[in-house]
């Protein structure tokens, strides 16, 4: 859901997300329809791609790098 939200606020579509985050569409696609769950290397790309966090856990103040 944190993936949606950010690529909507970004305006990414889907192909933009996965070729500035390097995840292939067909992954990024699969994460937003829920049929997959990222592991932390496949969502720290898209969270240095989008400047954002998007992994749950993560403490406040601690961006991805």
């Amino acid at each position: 859901m944190r993936l949606r939200r950010l690529m909507d606020a970004r305006g990414r579509s889907v192909a933009e997300a996965s070729r500035r985050s390097g995840v292939s569409r067909m992954t990024v696609a699969q994460v937003l329809d829920g049929a997959v769950w990222c592991d932390l290397l496949t969502i720290a790309n898209p969270e240095k791609a989008l400047e954002a966090d998007l992994w749950p856990a993560r403490e406040p103040g601690n961006p991805p790098r």
